[in-house]
């Protein structure tokens, strides 16, 4: 299982929010770039990165940082937030990410997701946000009326290689990831999962590995020293 450090980009700062709310968000550098560099020397070979103000308003916001996270260290480096049109996909894959994940246009905008599938292949991995087992949108700010069952099946469907799944309720929360939720998914599709939210133990690396998920997403755990990334990457492997 590959384990994802993740970066959240706000205003080009590393942050973090707690439950997905805007309002509750710390600060834990002004220089991602460096904390891309601290993942690469524990061992990290994987990275996911958000752009937050894209995630709410549908524009990209952080472009110069996520340039200087790439050319920190060599990572396989996923990104996400706010990915609603095709240019925005071609500018981030120019730069030299190596896949995008699309979210709520993966929901509202199902002709775009397909487009972008058609042209960009396993370049394109989809991102769902699971409050109280409906699909969230915009940033979490909005509830869909979407079930999670419905949209794994629309993206199997489709052909989608890698969904990384999201329990908001546990994300930046330290209380442990949802164990019975991925091992549920896992069995049911044959999808590439990657868990985030709420991993924050060596356990949950070690359960989540066990359930041959593809990956997991670590953030708050790493930045609050709960976990010690060196170590939960060799878990995970």
């Amino acid at each position: 299982m590959y384990l994802y450090p993740a970066i959240d980009l706000y205003e080009g700062k590393a942050v973090r929010l707690y439950k997905g709310d805007y309002a509750q968000m710390t600060v834990y550098s002004e220089n991602p770039a460096e904390v891309a560099r601290t993942f690469a020397a524990a061992g990290a070979d994987h990275l996911h990165l958000v752009d937050l103000e894209g995630a709410k308003t549908g524009v990209p916001g952080n472009l110069s940082a996520i340039e200087r996270i790439l050319n920190a260290a060599p990572f396989f480096t996923e990104l996400g937030g706010g990915i609603r049109k095709m240019e925005t996909v071609e500018r981030y894959l120019d730069i030299g990410i190596d896949r995008v994940i699309l979210g709520t246009a993966a929901v509202t905008d199902p002709a775009f997701l397909e487009a972008a599938l058609a042209r960009f292949g396993s370049k394109i991995a989809v991102g769902v946000d699971l409050k109280d087992g409906f699909v969230a949108i915009k940033g979490w700010t909005e509830t869909s009326g979407l079930t999670a069952e419905a949209f794994f099946d629309r993206m199997q469907h489709l052909g989608v290689s890698t969904v990384i799944c999201t329990d908001i309720s546990r994300d930046g929360c330290l209380k442990g990831t949802n164990r019975g939720l991925y091992r549920e998914l896992s069995r049911k599709y044959t999808i590439d999962l990657i868990a985030s939210g709420g991993v924050s133990t060596l356990e949950d690396v070690a359960a989540l590995r066990d359930m041959d998920l593809h990956g997991a997403i670590i953030g708050k755990a790493y930045y609050t020293g709960a976990v010690d990334l060196k170590t939960a990457i060799e878990v995970a492997r």
